[in-house]
């Protein structure tokens, strides 16, 4: 109940317990006696960092590199704009951790619905493949839903859905064609996983089962992408009744949970294996940049996440930005990477920005969002920016125009350095390309990337990156399978 206490006895015991290891010795953690102590000794280091100073000489084997013993997962997370694939270090004690966080949800849906049953029936994690490939003796990696599932004790796994045989289909389409199939529907009760995934299986259950799909579901867990854009999609799919409740876990620890109502905030996981700094996203790059922590947040502030862990990560910024509503206890909104801006022009666009932008322009067009990414094209000095947007459902002629138009006089109204370089002619309208149903899903598969974890990649800065990307989308080729 006293944020800054337990966040400052965690950080003290995390680094006792890492002293020895490469990391601790190189930063002196058997002398840090503080949170200041700490970030004076511990510089803040992104994974291309981390991975060149400590990962890439060891990997796979992670032996007293970064925590004590041997590290016996590997999570691989590709990086939506880098592209580049990620290689976690996932602890026992972070597994502990992690599950420990899980009940919690159960706990805050409890305590706002005190009659509700989650045990009564089945608990349903639509993840990616759990098969895990062993790399080094004692040495796992795989996506993090297949380490959370491989670990789910044993006391729980009656009351866990899939079963193996489906749960290690690496095929998404026959895994999804198969959950469909043979979901027990009327016995699950709780469902969790990314909106863009659950809506696609919901819309199969419902083809299969009718409507609603899982009669007795009571609480939808979400993380992963921003709810808002799939809360009215997913809302015709549940039963009377049903909550839901937003999460935020990563690949390096569960950050928060929802305590309260939609729109309200996450609660910051306090005592679940990680120490939280908190850093102005405009000063992330900065030479010495402030960092935060639970006793010195402020709402209303951008920042940039950064976590210290029992996995081993010390003073890591993990990519994702922050608000924070509440101080006491830190509740917090997601409002993007830290990647996701836009600036190729100076004209400093937030991902936050650019989200409610897309949804106020959708609004005014008559049209759902199922997906979208957008980045920059240059013209000589002059430039623009391309939004690649695929609906819900196909669109009238003309919508393409309407919805950059409402685009840009949102954009105008939320950005005044926006609204400075559109009327300074360094930026031109932008242009919307309006993209058939299933797109994005025929370009993940393509990219071997469907389902479990991977997401559509939004924003994205590079311009040839984002070349590529929308000429694959736009490419002509076999129809997208139906949702």
């Amino acid at each position: 109940m006293d944020p800054a206490a337990e966040q400052e006895r965690l950080l003290l015991s995390l680094l006792r317990r890492a002293c020895g290891t490469r990391f601790g010795r190189d930063h002196g953690f058997d002398g840090i006696r503080s949170v200041a102590d700490f970030q004076r000794a511990v510089p803040l280091r992104r994974y291309e960092d981390l991975h060149d100073d400590y990962l890439a000489a060891a990997l796979p084997v992670l032996d007293g590199v970064l925590w004590p013993g041997r590290t016996p997962y590997l999570a691989l997370s590709s990086g939506t704009t880098s592209g580049r694939t990620k290689h976690i270090p996932v602890t026992r004690e972070m597994v502990r951790a992690n599950r420990g966080a899980a009940l919690d949800v159960l706990a805050w849906h409890l305590a706002a619905n005190p009659r509700a049953r989650p045990f009564g029936g089945l608990s349903f994690m639509l993840g990616g493949s759990t098969a895990l490939e062993q790399v080094a003796p004692g040495v796992r990696q795989g996506d993090l839903s297949g380490i959370a599932a491989h670990e789910v004790p044993a006391i729980l796994r009656r009351w866990s859905w899939p079963p193996e045989s489906i749960a290690l289909m690496a095929d998404w389409d026959a895994k999804l064609d198969a959950l469909a199939r043979e979901a027990p529907v009327a016995e699950i009760r709780a469902l969790s996983g990314t909106p863009s995934w659950l809506l696609v299986l919901l819309e199969r259950l419902a083809a299969r089962r009718g409507m609603p799909p899982l009669p007795a579901l009571e609480l939808l867990i979400h993380g992963g992408v921003a709810w808002a854009p799939y809360r009215d999609r997913l809302a015709p799919y549940l039963p009377a009744g049903c909550a839901t409740r937003e999460v935020y876990p990563a690949s390096e620890g569960f950050i928060a949970i929802a305590d309260r109502g939609e729109r309200e905030g996450m609660r910051l996981n306090l005592d679940r294996g990680c120490f939280f700094e908190f850093v102005p996203v405009a000063e992330l790059d900065a030479l010495s940049p402030t960092r935060h922590w639970a006793a010195t947040i402020e709402t209303g502030v951008e920042y940039a996440v950064v976590v210290s862990s029992c996995a081993g990560l010390f003073g890591y910024v993990i990519g994702d930005t922050v608000r924070f509503v509440d101080r006491d206890p830190p509740r917090l909104l997601v409002t993007g990477r830290t990647s996701w801006t836009l600036s190729a022009f100076g004209e400093h666009l937030a991902g936050e920005e650019i989200e409610a932008a897309l949804l106020h322009a959708a609004s005014q067009a008559g049209i759902a969002v199922a997906e979208y990414v957008v980045g920059p094209e240059f013209a000589g000095s002059r430039g623009r920016h391309r939004w690649c947007v695929e609906a819900a459902a196909t669109a009238s002629e003309g919508t393409s125009a309407v919805l950059a138009a409402a685009l840009d006089d949102a954009l105008r109204a939320e950005n005044d350095d926006y609204a400075a370089h559109r009327d300074g002619a360094q930026l031109d309208a932008p242009e919307v390309v309006l993209l058939p149903p299933g797109a994005f899903a025929a370009w993940m598969r393509a990219q071997g990337k469907l389902g479990g974890q991977h997401k559509v990649p939004r924003v994205i800065a590079d311009p040839d990156r984002f070349a590529a990307i929308a000429a694959a989308l736009s490419a002509p080729g076999p129809a997208p399978r139906p949702n």
